[in-house]
């Protein structure tokens, strides 16, 4: 029996209107508007997948119904199987390339101050053989390597027209007002 799936790619029904068509799926799928841009995001979106054939026209024709076409694709098609290439054989001892990092005593005399030139291995590293790699050291284990900051310079402030008061002096606060008596309410009385 074929499994078929479905999937959407943002595609109308010619003559259907975006904003309607996103009305209908997201009461079709009860979606936000975060899912919605999702399925209209234009990429290949499987809805549902590992349905019978009648299932899958359903979803086929709800789908076009509120205007977007559906793609139906069947699970079942032949697999192409893939045949993989042996192992490449194990490089002989004797023969072990240089390593890529190694430095000719040439090469360092050609190399700018402060520039290491690496040798090549082989024609594919020669591309690289005019690059300059800079010569950057390992520091010792706990070493700070970052470099020291400046000192910041002090600001210049004009401070002349600031003057200090004596120890224990009015700093001119102003004093709180006594607090006022309370009202005269004697003559208020409640009627029963």
């Amino acid at each position: 029996m074929a499994r078929y799936e479905i999937a959407f790619s943002a595609q109308l029904v010619p003559g259907a209107q975006l904003a309607l068509v996103k009305a209908n799926l997201a009461k079709l799928f009860q979606a936000d508007e975060q899912r919605l841009a999702l399925l209209f995001s234009g990429r290949r979106i499987v809805i549902k997948s590992n349905l019978d054939a009648a299932g899958a026209e359903k979803y086929r024709s709800t789908l076009e119904r509120a205007g977007a076409v559906a793609e139906v694709a069947c699970l079942d098609d032949d697999v192409e199987e893939i045949e993989l290439a042996a192992a490449p054989a194990e490089p002989r001892p004797e023969a072990a390339p240089a390593p890529a990092y190694a430095v000719s005593a040439e090469a360092a005399e050609r190399a700018p101050a402060g520039r290491m030139q690496v040798e090549t291995r082989d024609e594919y590293m020669a591309a690289f053989a005019e690059v300059g790699a800079p010569d950057v050291g390992i520091a010792p284990l706990g070493d700070d390597v970052q470099d020291d900051k400046p000192d910041a310079p002090a600001p210049a402030l004009d401070l002349s027209q600031f003057s200090l008061a004596p120890a224990g002096s009015d700093m001119g606060e102003l004093k709180k007002a006594p607090a006022a008596p309370p009202p005269d309410i004697s003559h208020i009385k409640l009627q029963e």
